[in-house]
């Protein structure tokens, strides 16, 4: 079930910090030492490694010949110079400790057959090597590929078929990469594969198929847990390629919780966002990120961050890595109905549910105020993100209050107020139906009663800021939109920061190469400056004011023009910048380096504001814990 064509480079990514490495810095610290090399060596022929969604191998191949290359050093170290004459008894590792289980016949078979390849290239490399001939033949033992339902199947089953409570044998190391199916693109067999890993947890429908490997494979840890949360170097190590909607938006909240809390994970090392590609034709490259943990603590955890999605990582050692992968407690962002912060709330826009009547384009409002001019009292302005992004115009009837008197004063809004009657009558939701008994109004009206900011639900993640805009009440924002009623410039200001932007760029989820921002994940989350002063307010105000202003200068540009990455002028460019350093200050004196000081520092600020949301009171009287 895994890819068929991943690149080699990107496998690396994965083995090397999830055991290669250590394995090379722990036979340099042997191979001097005859008697440690030679329990070294029979220790690497040893471990068992599992990929349970192996595809045609890939990750076991590589994994095998990185094994064996090593098993030639502590050869050729044995060895020191000297003519082979026992070849035969000095390799040890072979391909029977390497399992792997596949949901497809043909590429479980390709798997078996491509680690016999290996293992044959191997043994004609280390008979170059030492200047003498080996091959195993006849073949006396095999990989152990397996055509399962990996979610269904006992991972136990490959090596311990042992009762459940007395099994011992266990892999060493379990890696690879899962399939990638968001809920959308999940057919009616992967759903019933969701539903059985994820029975007990509330909103797992919209987690990625991936995610059930993590707790299958956190189940498996369990079963061979002898201290859990402790040091435990010899406990099983997993590592998966996961789509990067896994470590952001409202999927995090979702798995981390049930993997801290009930499983009791650490992760030991992350790679953050980078381009997957393969070797496929016509396969796109996606946004991934490699996630390697256990049910045990370590002391040396690595993130490897990336500049840009497509340029070579960087390691950072960190004392703990959040679950969107950067240095931090184990924090999960959890939706909540009302700001962590002293902010004014936010709400959806509202929606029509009208069959498009109560909506009108220019021509179609020209040719209403042509046959009936009184009409003009009812029309308003409407924005939708398209509109609003695009400087296009869209009008709509808004007749909350409208009289009756006037309404058959109108007969063409009269009409128009029909046929949404009719539209709503005739649905199959039994909510929209009731709607049909007041066809004068949107299904969902959410309009504020005071200025608004308008925030775009979705917007290109290639922006360096989502735009914002302010509003008066006279304009109707739609659904496709979300709204601050009571908020000022300083609101304003800070939400079109850099500093609201990285909160964005890790909190939020994404579709399809947009941001979705959320109202209670993103918007009431988020950690506003702790005390700001009089002072830090009114620069972040004079600043906002100024972005806005420039912004009027280029009013023949729409918002998706301006905020283009490349055409962006400069002038909106060093506005910007100036309301990126108010809002910094506001937090803190001292400048932020990059983008992963700016989302720590967030963090640390997001647990100061809600350390005391989550502690709960002693039960009495067998009553239920409350939460303060």
């Amino acid at each position: 079930m895994g890819a068929h064509y991943t690149s080699e480079k990107n496998i690396l990514k994965v083995i090397k910090p999830l055991f290669l490495d250590g394995l090379w810095k722990e036979y340099k610290s042997v191979r001097n030492n005859t008697s440690k090399l030679r329990k070294f060596h029979d220790k690497i022929s040893e471990l068992r490694f599992l990929d349970p969604a192996c595809g045609c191998g890939n990750f076991l191949v590589i994994t095998y010949r990185e094994l064996r290359l090593l098993e030639m050093e502590i050869i050729k170290t044995f060895q020191k110079g000297q003519t082979v004459t026992d070849i035969f008894n000095l390799i040890k590792v072979d391909v029977d400790r390497f399992y792997g289980i596949e949901y497809e016949e043909f590429p479980a078979q390709i798997a078996q057959l491509a680690m016999w390849l290996i293992d044959h290239q191997m043994n004609r490399l280390i008979s170059e090597i030492l200047g003498e001939y080996y091959v195993r033949l006849p073949l006396k033992k095999n990989p152990v590929i397996v055509k399962e339902n990996a979610l269904q199947f006992d991972w136990h089953e490959l090596i311990d078929p042992l009762p459940w409570e007395d099994r011992a044998q266990r892999f060493d190391y379990i890696l690879g990469n899962p399939p990638f199916i968001g809920k959308q693109h999940q057919n009616k067999a992967q759903k019933e594969d969701m539903d059985l890993i994820w029975e007990r947890v509330k909103g797992a429908g919209v987690l990625d198929y991936v995610t059930c490997w993590y707790v299958k494979a956190a189940d498996y840890l369990n079963t061979h847990s002898s201290q859990k949360n402790h040091i435990d170097k010899n406990g099983t190590k997993v590592a998966f390629v996961s789509t990067n909607s896994i470590a952001q938006g409202e999927q995090v909240g979702i798995m981390w919780n049930e993997l801290f809390n009930r499983h009791h994970v650490k992760i030991h090392f992350a790679h953050s966002t980078f381009k997957w590609t393969n070797e496929a034709r016509g396969k796109a490259a996606v946004h991934v990120v490699i996630i390697g943990f256990s049910n045990f603590d370590n002391t040396d955890k690595y993130i490897y961050e990336y500049e840009t999605v497509k340029s070579e990582p960087h390691e950072r050692k960190v004392k703990n890595i959040n679950p969107y992968l950067v240095e931090g407690s184990d924090t999960v962002i959890l939706k909540r109905k009302k700001p962590i912060c002293n902010v004014p709330l936010i709400s959806f826009g509202s929606m029509p549910n009208d069959g498009g009547y109560l909506l009108l384009n220019d021509e179609e409002k020209k040719e209403l105020l042509e046959k009936e001019p009184q009409s003009v009292n009812f029309i308003r302005p409407l924005l939708s993100a398209r509109e609003f992004f695009n400087a296009t115009n869209r009008w709509c009837l808004w007749l909350e209050n409208i009289k009756p008197s006037e309404l058959k004063n109108n007969p063409e809004i009269l009409k128009r107020v029909q046929l949404v009657k009719e539209y709503r009558s005739k649905s199959k939701r039994e909510a929209t139906k009731k709607l049909a008994a007041f066809p004068t109004l949107f299904g969902e009206n959410r309009q504020p009663k005071t200025d608004y900011i308008l925030v775009p639900l979705h917007s290109s993640e290639n922006r360096k800021y989502i735009p914002l805009g302010l509003f008066s009440n006279n304009y109707i924002a739609n659904n496709s939109t979300s709204l601050i009623p009571n908020s000022n410039l300083y609101h304003f200001g800070i939400l079109m920061s850099e500093m609201h932007m990285t909160w964005v760029n890790y909190v939020c989820g994404k579709l399809e190469g947009r941001y979705r921002y959320s109202n209670e994940i993103v918007y009431n989350n988020y950690p506003w400056p702790e005390s700001p002063t009089k002072k830090q307010v009114s620069a972040i105000e004079k600043a906002a004011q100024k972005v806005l202003d420039v912004r009027v200068e280029y009013d023949s540009s729409s918002l998706s023009d301006l905020y283009d990455p490349i055409a962006m002028p400069p002038k909106l460019v060093k506005a910007h910048q100036a309301l990126d350093k108010a809002v910094d200050r506001a937090y803190r004196p001292q400048p932020f380096i990059n983008e992963t000081k700016r989302i720590e520092f967030l963090f640390e600020l997001y647990e100061k504001y809600t350390g005391g949301l989550f502690v709960t009171e002693k039960r009495k009287k067998g009553r239920k814990k409350s939460i303060d």
